[in-house]
């Protein structure tokens, strides 16, 4: 099956001069490496967004693709939904932030709360960064403990704590029975570093035995139940129950960062597990495309944040947390992300990682796919990794996917650069198979590279 892609869109990606490449020239003189964030970066210049409709992307030069990276998560609608954007277009009227509180606050605090039997208690933030950054310092309030520990390779934002080990290598990893604590950015105090225990994803005797060792220090042990970066494998059962009882046992607390994978169920990935987190750390999705975070948990351990509360010892504020933009338009795009359009959503991408196995055993391509929900990754390697060192992937691996993300992308598909796809309510099941259909013809590319 086949969509309508302009048959130009390798020429225009590839033309010395164009209005992106004009645009790139600008912006370095304005801007570290000509953008603000680096995963819009491509080889020879990023190109522009003119707009976005639905499923599909158009860039200024006038190139229409299908998109199946929806902003890194964020818009499970796709491209200017119409009930946000009558939502947002009518706060706009009445002003897009106060120094008052406000319903919208409330009724959007109440639907969230509704979706999880667990979430007690809400705040909103600015961003899923925000978000965990602020569930481990509550955490911390809460046990009156400094350390947290992490799975190795997780990426739960931008947070010195937090982005501990995100990107370790084997030079630097050191043992699996003992994963180093590694900063990822040159200049990183040495003492966060150091209040970061680092546990291996999926191995729950090894993780077991470095959290005994720091018992009495950890606040909590933050766990995203399919990190991305470690695979978008679903963890273990059995590794995230041993997560739950070894917190409860030892009076910490468990963090789950839920900013990507909260929209694969009601109220989260977590429902899957049958879990009972005491923090949940969210973003991207709930917005309806605005920034926006948010942190829900037990009402006794939210109430570290509360001035009206005799546990209140976590100061918590933010200019922007909360705004009427925000909170309108998550609460018009959440409210239609109701059961019917979760199951819909996750058939099509049943749908998209049954085709990509078929199409991967077709054309004996060396890769795998996993994922869950509505959300797939396309690895270079011939089975699932089930850890970050499984998934790390080697320079001959990174050579391949290159030459299939610029297939896909020449072919009128916008993926997350690690051949991550992520789908939105208004794909259908045509925009699914002309993915695989294209995938598959990439795939026959790169089979006989090294």
């Amino acid at each position: 099956m086949s969509i309508q892609t302009d048959p130009q869109a390798h020429l225009n990606h590839s033309a010395v001069t164009s209005p992106s490449a004009e645009l790139f020239h600008r912006a370095q003189r304005v801007l570290p490496g000509g953008v603000s964030r680096n995963t819009v970066l491509r080889h020879p210049h990023p190109l522009y967004a003119a707009r976005g409709e639905g499923c599909r992307l158009i860039d200024i030069e006038g190139v229409s693709r299908v998109d199946f990276s929806n902003n890194m998560c964020s818009l499970i609608h796709g491209h200017a939904h119409p009930e946000t954007v009558r939502a947002v277009t009518e706060q706009l009227a009445r002003g897009t932030a106060y120094m008052m509180a406000t319903e919208a606050e409330v009724v959007f605090a109440e639907h969230m709360c509704a979706r999880n039997d667990h979430f007690e208690k809400i705040r909103f933030v600015n961003s899923g960064t925000e978000a965990l950054m602020v569930s481990l310092k509550t955490a911390r309030a809460f046990t009156g403990r400094p350390k947290v520990a992490k799975a190795e390779g997780a990426y739960h934002g931008g947070y010195d704590y937090a982005e501990v080990s995100q990107a370790p290598k084997p030079d630097t990893w050191g043992s699996a029975e003992q994963p180093n604590s590694v900063p990822l950015a040159f200049g990183t105090p040495r003492s966060a570093v150091e209040d970061v225990v680092v546990i291996p994803f999926n191995d729950a005797e090894r993780a077991l035995a470095i959290l005994d060792r720091h018992a009495d220090e950890l606040a909590c042990v933050l766990l995203d139940l399919m990190p991305h970066r470690v695979g978008l494998n679903p963890a273990d059962r059995a590794f995230v129950d041993a997560m739950r009882a070894w917190t409860t046992r030892n009076d910490a607390l468990l963090v789950l960062d839920e900013v990507i994978t909260f929209r694969s169920q009601y109220g989260g990935l977590q429902n899957i597990y049958d879990l009972t987190p005491d923090i949940t750390a969210m973003g991207k999705m709930i917005g309806g495309g605005f920034p926006v975070g948010a942190v829900a948990g037990r009402a006794e351990v939210m109430d570290v944040m509360n001035p009206l509360s005799d546990k209140f010892v976590y100061p918590h504020s933010g200019t922007f947390s909360a705004n009427p933009i925000s909170t309108v338009a998550g609460l018009a795009s959440m409210t239609r992300f109701d059961q019917p359009a979760i199951d819909r959503l996750n058939a099509l991408g049943d749908r998209a990682r049954e085709g990509i196995a078929r199409a991967i055993e077709r054309t004996g391509a060396r890769a795998c796919v996993t994922g869950c929900g509505s959300l797939f990754r396309v690895h270079m390697k011939p089975s699932p990794p089930h850890n970050f060192r499984e998934a790390f992937t080697t320079p001959e691996e990174n050579a391949r996917l290159k030459v299939l993300l610029d297939h896909m992308f020449d072919a009128g598909f916008v993926m997350i650069n690690t051949c991550t796809g992520v789908l939105s309510t208004p794909m259908s099941e045509t925009e699914i198979d002309a993915m695989v259909d294209a995938l598959g013809a990439g795939l026959e590319k790169i089979r006989d590279m090294p």
